[in-house]
């Protein structure tokens, strides 16, 4: 009996848009990162809640001149489009023909996903060059600031972040965009 080689597809950032257009995942909550074509799990309700008040706090800190983005894509390379829960990108909506290709602050609200936004999505954004990563913990109510992205061999995408802190409910940071714009933690944390 022969053996049978099983190749798995990766998909390209345009050929994902074509299957977008034509309506392959009108119903389904997917993202493309690295060709592959992942589902985003449903959000429950603290999850919700937390993604509110972080995109009302990001809001607040950045002001006009910049655009806050839930849930939406940024390009990344040719095979991988995220769609974090949020991320700010300098201007205004009419700004963008099509996807923003970096982001000054990217923020992912997490539950369900930590380990993954932990590893897979740090190592993704960390590639593209983006300086300033933020994880609301909703398991443990901190938040996960990651910042300084530097290559890695040991991570997915072969980058990584060389600073990582995580800080609590007392606390507070700005983000590196918007420097003289502290936000409390617990104004993120449900």
């Amino acid at each position: 009996m022969q053996a049978v080689m099983r190749k798995t597809y990766r998909w390209t950032v345009d050929e994902y848009h074509q299957m977008v257009d034509l309506g392959w995942f009108d119903s389904a909550r997917v993202e493309l990162i690295d060709g592959e074509i992942l589902e985003r799990p449903v959000p429950n309700n603290p999850h919700v809640v937390a993604m509110s008040l972080t995109d009302n706090a990001l809001r607040s800190a950045f002001g006009p001149g910049f655009w806050v983005r839930p849930q939406s894509p940024i390009t990344l390379g040719s095979k991988s489009e995220p769609e974090p829960d949020l991320a700010v990108v300098p201007g205004k909506p009419r700004d963008y023909s099509s996807h923003p290709t970096s982001a000054l602050l990217v923020v992912e609200v997490s539950d369900s996903s930590l380990a993954y936004d932990r590893k897979d999505k740090a190592s993704l954004f960390a590639e593209a060059g983006i300086a300033d990563y933020w994880i609301v913990n909703v398991v443990n109510g901190q938040l996960e600031v990651c910042r300084d992205p530097a290559p890695d061999p040991l991570q997915a995408f072969g980058f990584g972040y060389s600073s990582r802190t995580i800080l609590h409910r007392g606390d507070a940071i700005a983000p590196l965009a918007a420097p003289n714009a502290p936000i409390a933690v617990a104004d993120l944390l449900p």
